[in-house]
């Protein structure tokens, strides 16, 4: 699934989870925030450069080498657009559960 084609999909899922959060809240507030929080989310999976970040954690302050790159665009033949690495997973996990968290305690406190 290409980026258009995944961006598509997570906004109209977005979309039903909106309409979902304003039948059950009848929020306009609520729905809002629940549309900057997807969008946000959404944002950070998909937008990012995958190429600088497709690198070991410790590598993400330095600039990106010309053997990295060239390591880049010989893994664009192999179509693994995301690379598990512990480290990020966590920082991943962390950031967006507590993301989720805060806007389901806003969304359920009614």
């Amino acid at each position: 699934m290409g980026n258009e084609a995944a961006l598509r999909s997570s906004m109209v899922g977005l979309a039903v989870v909106m309409v979902v959060i304003w039948l059950w809240t009848q929020s306009l507030k609520k729905t809002v925030v629940t549309y900057a929080v997807g969008i946000s989310l959404i944002g950070g999976i998909l937008l990012p450069d995958w190429d600088f970040f497709d690198r070991s954690f410790s590598r993400w302050g330095y600039p990106v080498t010309a053997e990295e790159r060239a390591a880049a665009l010989a893994r664009k033949s192999h179509p693994s657009r995301f690379r598990v690495y512990p480290m990020r997973m966590v920082i991943y996990g962390t950031v967006y559960g507590y993301a989720v968290y805060r806007w389901w305690m806003f969304v359920s406190n009614y």
